[in-house]
């Protein structure tokens, strides 16, 4: 397995943390529910740091050529990621839970981010 992590600095950009929660909530979570060899993206951000980004699994037998969903988010941030690598995943574990998770994150309003 490898993973991505890729992740902006806001700084030189238009958009927020606010503005790319509802890009996520319009639009950006949808398309890669079909992409094949992908076990899993988050997007994460850091208010305090004023940084957005997001974290893909990959199984390994994923094609890196393979098409992929059109970069919207370097499109309305306006520049690629501060930082981007992808590296190998040593282990996984899944902690005990409920199953299929019913919070899908800030950015679907089921998370109240304290202050």
């Amino acid at each position: 397995m490898k993973a991505t992590i890729s992740w902006w600095d806001l700084s030189g950009s238009d958009q927020t943390i606010d503005s790319l929660r509802v890009y996520l909530r319009d639009e950006g979570v949808e398309p890669w529910a079909q992409i094949h060899g992908l076990r899993l993206k988050f997007w994460i951000s850091d208010r305090q740091t004023n940084r957005w980004g997001a974290v893909m699994l990959w199984e390994s037998t994923a094609d890196p050529t393979a098409p992929m969903p059109p970069n919207r988010a370097t499109e309305l941030i306006g520049y690629p990621p501060t930082h981007r690598m992808t590296t190998a995943v040593e282990a996984i574990v899944e902690g005990v839970h409920s199953g299929r998770p019913t919070d899908h994150g800030l950015a679907f309003g089921a998370v109240k981010e304290s202050s």
